[in-house]
């Protein structure tokens, strides 16, 4: 995993109490359109993750074999395409995060290098050693030491079973990424689990919204509608802690909060895509499932939009 700068002085606190700005998708007001405004990337001075992206997963609670399969599926594609090699792949899509490299100082011209990700360490707790409701300074800081051991090197990420509740997610935001407190912050993303925290807005579009726009609803590409809106919420976030990893990095700023690349083009799918409609994707003519990526072992994925830098605007497979 790349080095990281120093951390601007701020109140984790308040970096914690602001939520991403939802779509009007799901009903709530916001400042920011990913649908008619137009989105201006910076690079605030800090670094970027580059070269190896080291994953040390930990599943807690019983997330189940779907979960689990379909989300390691999905990281694998991310620089794996499929034998098959049916279009688009999933590398596509990574290949636009990676050309936020071309953003950092120093950069060389020509195609950014590669950014490979993999998951170095798994860790499984069934047994809810900490509880069902797990707290950001009470028990996050302590499920990192257990899956990390100190090991500064790696990226952790905290994936949720169905009947967990992380602090912060649902209500607008269903996984995020997020710094430890000092001395030493580092990243670490967390991961909700839709089938009953926020169905209507963590579930969607494989569920109907609760308020706002009723567009049409997708099937789930594999079949299992938590698996595969988990795999959009940790694509989006994975998407900026790459970009953003000490909240310093690349994003854009508005007036409420930072947002990352997949941020600002939330609850878009496709083309064609409006306020609680994803837009125009892919439909398997065997299973029904919808998608727009093809990825590892031919599995199919929904992924979300992401700020392309070469157009300066959300751009989808």
């Amino acid at each position: 995993m790349g080095s990281f700068s120093s951390l601007s002085t701020r109140l984790l606190a308040f970096a914690l109490s602001v939520s991403l700005l939802f779509t009007s998708s799901s009903g709530h007001g916001h400042s920011w359109d990913p649908y008619t405004d137009k989105a201006k990337m910076i690079h605030h001075d800090g670094p970027m993750l580059t070269k190896n992206v080291k994953l040390a997963l930990m599943w807690y609670g019983n997330c189940g074999k779907d979960i689990k399969n379909t989300m390691m599926n999905f990281i694998k594609s991310l620089v794996l395409p499929g034998k098959d090699h049916l279009q688009p792949q999933v590398t596509r899509w990574w290949e636009v995060v990676e050309s936020y490299q071309a953003m950092m100082p120093g950069a060389k011209p020509g195609k950014s290098p590669k950014i490979k990700v993999e998951v170095v360490k798994q860790s499984t707790n069934k047994s809810y050693k900490h509880g069902k409701v797990l707290t950001l300074q009470a028990h996050i800081p302590i499920l990192i030491e257990e899956l990390t051991k100190g090991d500064t090197s790696v990226l952790p990420v905290i994936v949720a079973a169905r009947d967990v509740s992380i602090q912060g997610l649902c209500n607008g935001k269903c996984a995020d990424h997020l710094l430890t407190e000092d001395p030493k912050p580092r990243p670490y993303i967390i991961v909700g689990n839709p089938e009953t925290e926020c169905p209507e807005e963590c579930g969607w579009p494989f569920v109907p919204a609760e308020l706002g726009s009723k567009g049409p609803v997708l099937k789930p590409p594999s079949g299992n509608m938590a698996a595969d809106a988990m795999v959009i919420a940790f694509a989006s976030t994975l998407a900026d802690a790459v970009t953003n990893p000490m909240e310093n990095g690349i994003y854009h700023e508005n007036s409420a909060t930072p947002l990352g690349p997949a941020a600002v083009c939330k609850g878009i799918f496709g083309p064609g895509a409006t306020p609680g409609n994803p837009g125009k994707v892919r439909t398997d003519p065997k299973t029904g499932g919808n998608f727009n990526a093809h990825g590892n072992k031919s599995k199919r994925f929904l992924l979300p939009a992401i700020w392309n830098p070469a157009t300066k605007a959300c751009w989808t497979l």
